[in-house]
């Protein structure tokens, strides 16, 4: 992790207890959403059909973005296969022996315990360990996370004594009967690949395997559309569409509250959208960690228009709260990592320009200190 410390940011992020507690109150809130019929099947009319395939598991490592406001936090994104997990940790913990790759019992304890829920989920069987586990991502040496994925490795060989790669997709022989590395079978998949629908080329063998349940593969494209997709923000923020779902009214209330208003795009006069534009953000909805998102006062009229109207959301601005830092101020948003209902840690980031980075000098992963 000595290649990544950079992105630790020596800054201490103020949090109220009680604007904590409204972000997980609504990390729960939808959760409790993802699981109701009606919702799902709205949400099944926008999705391809690998996504309404329930493979009776869920998604590790889920990031749940916020800035703050005057009026308390404001959701921004939810991120299906959030990275930096173990840089949210360091920022706690600059001197740990994380930092040389060894983790803390602790953490080790958690993390391990979300995969071993995903593969008893898969499985039905709570003495079933994988055999094999790889890590995908695509080109995953160039990856500036690539060593917090070693780490990772790592772990997965000393929970279940199995072997455990890091591979490009491209790597491995997959089909519907299942995916193999090197002639051998693979049990676990832990997806840091950003194709959500697995409908590249590269991921079809591994979609086939996950349709067929020969892989157990975490994230998935399941949970990417019930609250990866960032269509899902412009359902959550119309009160009707929320109240048909038949969410309980304390759960509706904590989703209106903490989410700024949302469209799809197609859905808006765009002309007058275009008058308005500094008061929203431009999303592509299936694009992920910011790209291609533009806030509405930065875009040109040329830019504007190459906006696909059926795949862009478009949300209230909520401009992040500024810190003061030795390298002056900073721009900041707040993670939350979950899995399922429970949140496993939370983390600010620091950072300058449009999108959150980790290449900010003096920015980074910083710790939050809750007052």
């Amino acid at each position: 992790m000595d290649s990544l410390q950079p992105s630790i940011s020596s800054t201490r992020i103020h949090l109220s207890r009680s604007d904590l507690a409204d972000m997980i109150r609504l990390v729960r809130a939808l959760f409790r959403l993802s699981k109701l019929p009606a919702y799902r099947e709205a949400v099944w009319r926008q999705v391809p059909e690998i996504a309404r395939f329930n493979p009776g598991h869920d998604a590790v490592m889920m990031g749940y973005d916020f800035h703050l406001s005057d009026h308390g936090p404001q959701l921004i994104e939810v991120n299906n296969n959030a990275g930096g997990g173990l840089l949210a940790y360091l920022a706690y913990q600059p001197d740990n022996p994380l930092a040389h790759g060894v983790l803390p019992e602790r953490l080790r304890d958690q993390l391990i315990a979300s995969f071993a829920e995903e593969m008893r989920r898969f499985t039905g069987s709570n003495s079933l360990l994988p055999r094999r586990i790889v890590i995908i991502d695509e080109n995953p040496e160039e990856q500036f996370l690539y060593p917090e994925m070693e780490i990772f490795r790592d772990l997965f060989a000393d929970w279940c004594s199995c072997c455990s790669s890091i591979v490009d997709p491209s790597q491995l022989d997959a089909g519907a009967k299942g995916v193999f590395l090197d002639g051998k079978p693979v049990d676990l998949i832990y997806n840091r690949h950003c194709d959500f629908y697995l409908e590249t080329d590269v991921m079809s063998g591994i979609r086939d395997a996950y349709r067929n349940g020969t892989v157990c593969l975490t994230p998935n494209p399941f949970t990417y559309g019930l609250l990866g997709d960032k269509r899902r923000l412009a359902y959550w923020t119309d009160q009707n569409r929320l109240q048909d779902s038949g969410l309980d009214e304390r759960s509706r209330e904590i989703i209106q509250r903490l989410i700024p208003e949302s469209h799809i795009m197609a859905d808006m006069d765009t002309d007058e959208l275009w008058a308005d534009r500094k008061n929203w953000v431009l999303k592509p909805a299936v694009l992920h960690a910011s790209r291609g998102v533009l806030l509405g006062a930065k875009t040109s009229r040329n830019r504007f228009n190459q906006f696909v109207p059926e795949e862009t959301v478009v949300q209230k601005y909520v401009p992040p709260t500024m810190t003061a830092s030795d390298s002056g101020d900073l721009k900041t948003d707040l993670r939350l990592y979950v899995y399922r209902r429970r949140v496993l840690g939370v983390a600010a980031r620091l950072y300058r320009g449009q999108v959150t980075n980790l290449r900010t000098e003096g920015g980074g992963f910083a710790a939050v200190e809750l007052i």
